[in-house]
């Protein structure tokens, strides 16, 4: 499996905004020669990545900047979210929809992950549940991007006290990954 790499510039710029340029240099240096080879290049967000590299890249960001608490990806997804849906794909968010941007999820899935889908179901008139299968490579990292690139998304679109869990994860012994959503309008 394979990932964009507007999500391996998204952590990257993550980490400099929030922590300093420094503390990339830290993050850059925890990670294996060929790693770095990788980060030392141009990173086109365009490009296909191994999953395996942002894991790695994921892991060093955890270990080193975020005490082994994952929680730092959830706004990853955030500032993820805030790239991506300002610039290149303006065209999900709907002011006043949140229901509308949700049921994209399967496309949207489609511009950041080769492998596997997601589906949405709506539950109520301000609620819904993502549900994704057959990745190939998942992690509970990514995972929490997720969530919080949704939760960023949904403020995007006018919704308010934005409420996400995971239900069920394949990093965790699940059979898929199940994120469930709630929020006021």
């Amino acid at each position: 499996m394979k990932i964009k790499g507007l999500i391996v510039q998204a952590r990257i710029e993550f980490v400099k905004d929030y922590f300093g340029e420094e503390a990339w240099n830290r993050v850059r240096e925890s990670m294996s020669e060929e790693d770095r080879k990788i980060l030392d290049g141009t990173i086109v967000a365009g490009i296909w990545y191994p999953f395996e590299f942002g894991e790695r890249l994921d892991k060093a960001i955890v270990e080193v900047l975020g005490d082994g608490d994952e929680k730092v990806f959830e706004e990853i997804g955030v500032k993820s979210a805030k790239r991506s849906l300002l610039k290149v794909h303006s065209s999900f968010i709907r002011e006043g929809e949140p229901q509308a941007f949700m049921k994209k999820a399967n496309m949207i899935y489609k511009f950041y992950y080769d492998t596997g889908y997601r589906e949405y179901e709506e539950t109520g008139p301000t609620s819904g549940v993502i549900t994704t299968y057959d990745a190939e490579t998942f992690s509970a990292a990514d995972c929490l991007t997720v969530i919080g690139w949704y939760k960023e998304g949904l403020r995007m679109c006018g919704a308010r006290n934005i409420r996400a869990y995971e239900d069920e994860c394949r990093a965790k012994g699940g059979s898929c990954c199940r994120y469930r959503f709630k929020w006021d309008m």
